[in-house]
């Protein structure tokens, strides 16, 4: 059983905690998927990155598992925050548009009437995300919180998002990506 964590290069708030996890010991190479996702290996967690939205690669779980033949137990994807208060934040949610009728269309992925199942873990990890932020000093600066589900992409494996935010200035924070970086490695 592996765990996927997705990140994007056109989104800082994905790409730099990536970088931060590809820092650390024990990465290798792993296989390319659909012939432009690369993938990097450590112990049972497997990175993928891709060039596109992080909402726009549908099934990457069920892809994932097609390709290589393992297992995939949970879905982490690494992404920008956005809110109107411009509040810096680390947040974590599922995913799904449970809300949108058939015939709506998903204005961030997904599809009507669907959620994927929560990561179970969410609630252990909020209280570890906030020690790790706190032991980093990014409190009381950053506000760690529970976003409601409201985009996609699909997938069927647990699911949550992280997120770094609210603004540009946020998104590219190392020290807010090397905090979402110990915080997937646990």
């Amino acid at each position: 059983m592996v765990k996927l964590v997705v990140a994007t290069t056109v989104d800082p708030a994905s790409i730099c905690p990536a970088k931060e996890l590809l820092a650390k010991p024990g990465w290798q190479p792993g296989p390319t998927l659909d012939q432009s996702i690369r993938s990097f290996s450590n112990g049972d967690v497997r990175l993928l990155e891709h060039n596109k939205g992080i909402v726009e690669e549908d099934d990457l779980d069920q892809r994932w598992e097609n390709a290589t033949g393992q297992t995939v137990d949970e879905v982490i994807f690494l992404s920008k925050h956005t809110a109107v208060s411009n509040r810096p934040a680390l947040t974590i949610h599922p995913i799904g548009v449970p809300h949108l009728k058939e015939g709506d269309v998903p204005p961030q992925g997904g599809k009507p009437g669907w959620a994927a199942p929560p990561n179970p873990r969410m609630g252990p990890w909020m209280i570890l995300l906030n020690k790790i932020a706190e032991s980093h000093n990014l409190i009381p600066e950053f506000e760690i919180t529970f976003e409601a589900t409201h985009h996609g992409p699909v997938t069927t494996k647990p699911t949550m998002f992280i997120e770094i935010g609210s603004t540009e200035e946020y998104w590219r924070r190392l020290d807010a990506a090397q905090v979402v970086a110990l915080y997937v490695c646990k």
